[in-house]
C-alpha cells in the first residue's frame, strides 16, 4: 500500500510539472544593430511566451531563445523574413529534462544522506537535501562551521548561510549561489565549495592562512522559493515567488532588485518579464536579508555572486558605463582568476565589467556591494557557453566546481592580502 501511495505521489508531481515537449532553444546571431532591435522586439510579443536564456546585446553576439512548440513556426518565420541568422541549439528541451531527472534518481539511489562523506556531489539536489547537507556539515565540524539564518523567503523558507570561521570579529568574504533559481549548477557548485573548505582547512596552506584571517560566508540557495518551484512546477523558473499587485504574473528578478541604478536599463517594469525589477529596491525578502546582513556585519571585504551560463567573470558596473574606481585592480585580479580556472580543464572565460562584457543590467547585486565599499565584488557566469545552457549535465557539476574554486581562490587570496 505504501508503495502505491509513493507511486501516486510521483505521478501527481510529474503531472503538475510544466511540459516542455517540442520546445526548442534557438541561437540567434544578429548581424547589425537593426537586427539586434528586431530580435529585441520579440520580447514585447508576450503571446509567444518565449524565454530569453541570453538576451540581445550587440550585433554578432549570440542570443539564446527558448521557444514553446506553438510559437516555433511564427518565431522562425519572423527571423527568416528579416534575414536574421539562427540555428537550433536544443532540438527538444523536454528530452534533456527527462535525462536530467533520470540522473537525479540514479544519483540519489547511490547516496547515504546521513553523512557529508557519502554525499553525491555529482548530482543535482532538492532544497530539503541541501538543507540536510548543511545541517550534517555543521554537526560534523563543530567550532568551525555554523549555520546563520539571515531571514526567511517570501514563502517562509529559511535563508541559510554557512559560516566558516576560526576566530571572532574577523573580516569576511561572501559567496552566494542560486539567486536565479533555474541555474542549478550554481547551487550544486556551492555544495562542493562547502565540502572543499572543510576538507582543505589545515591541509592546504593558502586556505588555512585565509581562514586564520578571514571568515567565509556561503549562501547556497539564495532564492529558495524559486528553487523549490524549479523542482516541483517549472524547471525554467528564474525569479522569486512573491505576488505583484495589479498583475497575475508572479515574482521579481532578484538580480535587478538592488539599490544600484535601480529601474535603469537592462531591467523591466513589466511584472511578467523575467527581468522585472520589483516594486522598489530591496522589495524582495531574499535580497533585503543580504542587504541587512552586509550592513550589520560591517567588515565584508569580498563578495562573489555566482550565476550561469556564459563562462564569464564580471565586475562592476552593470548599470553604467562609468568605470569603477578600482577598475585596473579588478581587471588584473580577474585575469589572474580566469587563467587559474583555465589551468585545470582548459575552460575559457572572458572577463571585464558587466556592462561591457555581457549587457547592461541595472539593480544588480555586485554593483550594490561595490557601492557599499566592498571593493572586491565579482560575478561569475559558470559553464557552459550554450550547448546545454541551464540544463548542464550532472557529469559537469564537479569539473565546473573544481575549476571555479581555482578562480575563487585567487579572488579570496587577493582580498586576504589586501585588507583595507
Amino acid at each position: 500500500m505504501k508503495g502505491l501511495l509513493v507511486l501516486f505521489a510521483l505521478v501527481v508531481a510529474a503531472s503538475s510539472m510544466e511540459d516542455f515537449v517540442g520546445q526548442q532553444v534557438l541561437r540567434v546571431l544578429p548581424a547589425d544593430e537593426e537586427q539586434v532591435n528586431l530580435v529585441r522586439e520579440l520580447e514585447n510579443l508576450e503571446h509567444l511566451k518565449i524565454d530569453f536564456w541570453r538576451g540581445p546585446t550587440t550585433f554578432f553576439y549570440p542570443v539564446d531563445i527558448r521557444v514553446p512548440f506553438a510559437s516555433l513556426q511564427a518565431v522562425k518565420v519572423y527571423l527568416e523574413s528579416n534575414n536574421i541568422q539562427y540555428s537550433i541549439m536544443i532540438h527538444d528541451l523536454q528530452s534533456m529534462l527527462d535525462e536530467e531527472q533520470r540522473d537525479m534518481r540514479i544519483g540519489r539511489s547511490m547516496e547515504n544522506s546521513r553523512s557529508t562523506a557519502s554525499f553525491n556531489f555529482a548530482v543535482y539536489h532538492t532544497f530539503d537535501e541541501i538543507n540536510n547537507f548543511i545541517d550534517n556539515l555543521v554537526a560534523e565540524n563543530p567550532g568551525f562551521v555554523s549555520k546563520v539564518v539571515i531571514g526567511k523567503s517570501y514563502e517562509g523558507r529559511p535563508l541559510n548561510v554557512l559560516k566558516f570561521s576560526t576566530g571572532s570579529n574577523r573580516p569576511a568574504f561572501w559567496i552566494d549561489t542560486g539567486i536565479h533559481s533555474r541555474e542549478w549548477v550554481t547551487q550544486a557548485s556551492g555544495l562542493w565549495f562547502a565540502k572543499k573548505i572543510v576538507t582543505d582547512y589545515g591541509r592546504d596552506a593558502s586556505l588555512t592562512n585565509t581562514l586564520n584571517k578571514l571568515d567565509i560566508f556561503l549562501e547556497i540557495v539564495t532564492n529558495p522559493d524559486g528553487f523549490v518551484y524549479t523542482h516541483t512546477r517549472d524547471r525554467m523558473w528564474r525569479k522569486t515567488r512573491s505576488p505583484n499587485t495589479g498583475s497575475t504574473c508572479i515574482g521579481t528578478d532578484p538580480n535587478r532588485n538592488w539599490d544600484a541604478g535601480f529601474g535603469g536599463g537592462g531591467s523591466s517594469a513589466n511584472a511578467c518579464s523575467d527581468t522585472y525589477r520589483g516594486r522598489a529596491a530591496h522589495s524582495e525578502s531574499e535580497v533585503k536579508a543580504i542587504v541587512d546582513f552586509v550592513k550589520s556585519h560591517g567588515k565584508i571585504k569580498g563578495f562573489v555572486s555566482i550565476h550561469s551560463y556564459s563562462q564569464m567573470l564580471l565586475y562592476p558596473y552593470g548599470y553604467t558605463t562609468a568605470r569603477a574606481a578600482h577598475y585596473a585592480e579588478l581587471d588584473s585580479v580577474s585575469r589572474s582568476a580566469v587563467n587559474a580556472l583555465a589551468s585545470l580543464y582548459g575552460t575559457q572565460y572572458t572577463y571585464g565589467s558587466i556592462i561591457t562584457t555581457i549587457y547592461q543590467a541595472s539593480g544588480g547585486t555586485v554593483d550594490w556591494t561595490y557601492n557599499q565599499g566592498i571593493r572586491y565584488s565579482f560575478t561569475f557566469e559558470l559553464r557552459d557557453t550554450g550547448r546545454y545552457g541551464f540544463i548542464l549535465p550532472a557529469s559537469q557539476i564537479v569539473p565546473t566546481a573544481e575549476e571555479t574554486w581555482l578562480a575563487l581562490t585567487k579572488l579570496i587570496e587577493h582580498t586576504r592580502d589586501n585588507l583595507y
